[in-house]
């Protein structure tokens, strides 16, 4: 009976255990940003993914990488505490045509497969037709 209830006794702490550390949660549904459609010129192409640590551990990003060089994620070097807040930014080059990116992010956190999170980027970018003081401008039919 004794050693049931040691066995019983560590199965508990394993569990309690496991449910510490820094926890991360992003406030984009889906850890998707849509940048919906957007003109080239009038863009810079800068948007944020907001999270919080929802843990009892201070979250610590180690990496971010985009899946081409067309997307620059840049994130916070400190430790954000539990309760802390903290951006990744990700700027996009305007490219015109769809967006379609992903953006793995590498932290301490365990609530996520092996402390990663992929982010998604998607939308389309367009570019404003340039017309000529030239050209001839289609007239309304004279009534």
């Amino acid at each position: 009976m004794r050693s049931l209830f040691i066995l019983v006794l560590c199965i508990f702490q394993f569990s309690l255990a496991q449910t510490k550390g820094a926890k991360i949660e992003f406030k984009q549904i889906e850890n998707t940003l849509d940048y919906g459609t957007v003109n080239k010129d009038e863009d810079n192409g800068i948007r944020y993914f907001e999270f919080t640590n929802t843990g009892d551990e201070p979250l610590v990003i180690t990496n971010a990488q985009s899946t081409c060089g067309c997307t620059v994620p840049s994130f916070p070097k400190e430790p954000i505490a539990p309760g802390g807040t903290g951006k990744i930014q990700v700027k996009y080059n305007m490219n015109p045509g769809p967006i379609r990116k992903t953006i793995t992010i590498e932290s301490n956190a365990i609530n996520t497969e092996g402390g990663m999170v992929a982010l998604k980027i998607k939308g389309e970018v367009v570019v404003k037709p340039i017309v000529s003081p030239l050209e001839k401008k289609k007239s309304a039919p004279m009534q």
